[in-house]
């Protein structure tokens, strides 16, 4: 896995990426525009063997032209690693060996809760919050990795 800074030398102007927030249940999964200045919720993918993640990934990668992997790291409050992030790495270290794309860690720590406070002030219901909450809080990583990359 890359840095965020080698990320950036890799990329390319116009590019679309791909935002994970990988869950033990569940997968957001978001997407950004090729000028990298919107993410947007693209779908939850429910968590099941390693090769079907992989080969669903796969497909959303090739249909949606994707030139780059940001996965939310759950880092503790204090920013260490903790377990979730140790399964976190693991499961992007796959990720990156199974498919030929930069792949890079991006801090998390508040992400769900960011998202979920965000749906509350678009007057969205709690069960439809908590239907979407994993791709809202892929969108919540991948904006705030864009953002980033654009500074």
């Amino acid at each position: 896995m890359i840095t965020l800074e080698e990320f950036k030398k890799k990329q390319l102007d116009k590019c679309r990426l791909i935002g994970l927030d990988l869950g033990s249940k569940r997968i957001g999964v978001s997407i950004c525009d090729e000028k990298q200045l919107i993410a947007t919720p693209f779908k939850t993918i429910k968590r099941s063997t390693a090769k079907e993640v992989i080969n669903e990934l796969r497909t959303i990668i090739e249909e949606n032209d994707i030139k780059g992997i940001i996965i939310g790291n759950p880092l503790n409050m204090d920013g260490t690693s903790g377990s979730s992030a140790q399964s976190v790495k693991d499961t992007s270290e796959n990720i990156e060996k199974s498919i030929n794309l930069p792949v890079c860690l991006w801090d998390e720590r508040l992400s769900t809760v960011g998202a979920f406070n965000l749906s509350s002030q678009l007057d969205i219901n709690v069960s439809k919050r908590e239907k979407k909450i994993d791709e809202n809080a892929a969108t919540f990583i991948l904006q705030g990795a864009i953002d980033f990359l654009s500074n």
